[in-house]
């Protein structure tokens, strides 16, 4: 089909493809139309033409997509970004001002959406309503956090049924059973209880089932076992039941010793008058073991804050076995090297190394706890274990000080000996005392902190890795390449705080087919 235009442009011809037949022949008056006019009028409506094809599309989306395209393509104001610029201006009045007395609040969030419906709330009250809630709801997630913390303080403080079974019923059977009372080491092997030779671990603690899960899972990991000697030491209440457990369960070929506090003629009055201080000061008694909410503004506290203070207030932070590591120059005066253990930990690797690594001359080695990529165990410096608005504290102590890891320590006893940590240490306890603790509060860790400095050897952390009692998100294959793993915290793996997926490094070394074990009930569900 073609179109031809006569050359004064007075008819205009249709005509089939091929050129032969005309279809349709039209005149067109020359009065009325010029080829200007045709020009211009096919000009304007090549322009028009798309800009009408485009606003037709718009309204045929606008009704197909709910209208949500032709605001912003047409310029048309949209009215939700006015409402809630409105509704923001509401917010802030409400903010400054008192919640009306006797506003009665809804329970739920449907709750609150049927009132405003029944009763066609404005901005305003819808408003108040809103903050009124969020105010309560934040209140009381707030007061059951401390109570929480409360529970959790006394879970931790407190010695399970079944491990307080082990105790008793150990303590029998060292009275009635000769096997439980038999020499520990035999007397042949008394000799090695000070032979250099060997790898001298020492373990302070009344916990007999922790202390076995030590034990054993540092015989379990060691290449060596039979050059192990393990020094246990323990309050007299738990002696007997500590003595039966490792004279029934031998270890062999590692060595156990077993001693009380009450057998070491160097522990005298005269020798830790401090200690006996601590341990029998009505004052520090009661702050250990007194009412912990009593006189604490919860309302000016974190929660975060209130679990370091109740942490700081466990009863262990007095008791002399968390004090004797100061002591263990004079205790052993025969060893010249030793690694010292807390209870809360576990071996999962050969520690015989631990005996070959250079000090440097120094007397603790150590991991050290303020680098690390676990920022919220590894941050420790001195600012948080010290009160720095003390006087005392802040003329001698550089608050950004490294702080290090008390829980596996190698000792070079040595070279101890010829220093005055111990005497540094009775020292700064005693100013502590007289300043009714306010230099610090946290146990045995500041003042040891204050009397090592200067002797610390930093050695690498993949040897000690804390935090496994208070971080829940402790990485899993971190703590399984790690030589020892420290529980340190409230959730020990024996307690039923302890975190469920961080339990089973410590389980896997607890003898369950053991009599008294089962008979306990021992982590039973």
């Amino acid at each position: 089909m073609q179109l031809h235009f006569s050359p004064s442009m007075r008819s205009i011809t249709i005509s089939s493809s091929n050129g032969f037949i005309d279809l349709m022949k039209i005149k067109v008056a020359a009065r009325h139309i010029s080829y200007r006019t045709v020009f211009h009028t096919i000009l304007i409506l090549a322009f028009l033409l798309p800009f009408v094809f485009i606003l037709t599309a718009v309204v045929t989306l606008e009704d197909c997509l709910g209208r949500r395209l032709g605001p912003r393509l047409l310029g048309r104001v949209d009215d939700s970004g006015r409402l809630v610029r409105d509704f923001y201006k509401i917010l802030n009045q409400v903010n400054t001002e008192e919640i009306p007395a006797g506003l009665k609040l809804p329970d739920s969030f449907n709750q609150l959406v049927s009132e405003m419906k029944n009763n066609q709330y404005d901005a305003r009250t819808f408003a108040f309503m809103l903050r009124a809630m969020m105010e309560n709801f934040e209140r009381e997630i707030r007061e059951s956090k401390f109570s929480e913390l409360m529970n959790k303080h006394f879970a931790a403080s407190s010695v399970p049924k079944g491990i307080h079974c082990l105790s008793l019923r150990l303590t029998d059977e060292y009275s009635s059973n000769a096997h439980a009372r038999k020499q520990l080491p035999p007397p042949e092997l008394l000799p090695l209880l000070s032979d250099n030779s060997y790898h001298h671990f020492i373990l302070s603690t009344d916990n007999i089932l922790a202390a076995s899960v030590v034990v054993a899972s540092a015989v379990q990991s060691s290449l060596k076992p039979e050059k192990i000697v393990f020094h246990i030491i323990t309050d007299k209440k738990t002696y007997a039941g500590m003595h039966s457990w490792f004279a029934l369960n031998p270890v062999s070929p590692a060595i156990v010793e077993v001693k009380g506090v009450h057998q070491f003629d160097w522990l005298t009055r005269e020798n830790v008058p401090v200690l006996e201080a601590v341990e029998n000061q009505n004052g520090i008694r009661n702050y250990y073991h007194g009412n912990h909410i009593a006189g604490a503004n919860l309302s000016a506290t974190t929660p975060r804050t209130f679990a370091s203070k109740l942490q700081a207030r466990s009863p262990k932070y007095i008791s002399l076995l968390n004090h004797l590591r100061i002591y263990i120059p004079e205790l052993f005066p025969n060893l010249d090297k030793v690694v010292f253990l807390d209870d809360d930990v576990v071996i999962q690797r050969d520690l015989s190394p631990l005996w070959e690594i250079d000090l440097g001359g120094k007397v603790n080695g150590a991991v050290e706890t303020c680098r690390g990529e676990d920022e919220w165990v590894m941050s420790k410096r001195f600012r948080n274990y010290f009160n720095f608005s003390h006087p005392l504290v802040a003329k001698n102590l550089d608050p950004e000080e490294c702080a290090w890891a008390y829980g596996m320590n190698i000792f070079d006893l040595s070279t101890w000996r010829k220093t005055n940590i111990r005497e540094t240490y009775h020292s700064w306890l005693k100013e502590n005392l007289k300043s009714n603790l306010t230099m610090w509060k946290l146990g045995t860790l500041p003042p040891a902190l204050i009397a090592f400095r200067g002797h610390v050897h930093p050695i690498d952390p993949s040897w000690h890795m804390l935090g496994l009692g208070y971080q829940n998100k402790t990485n899993l294959e971190s703590v399984a390449r790690a030589a020892v793993i420290h529980y340190n915290g409230q959730s020990k793996p024996w307690l039923q705080i302890g975190f469920e997926h961080l339990r089973p490094f410590w389980t896997k070394y607890v003898n369950y087919s053991n009599d008294f074990v089962r008979n306990c009930h021992i982590l039973d569900s």
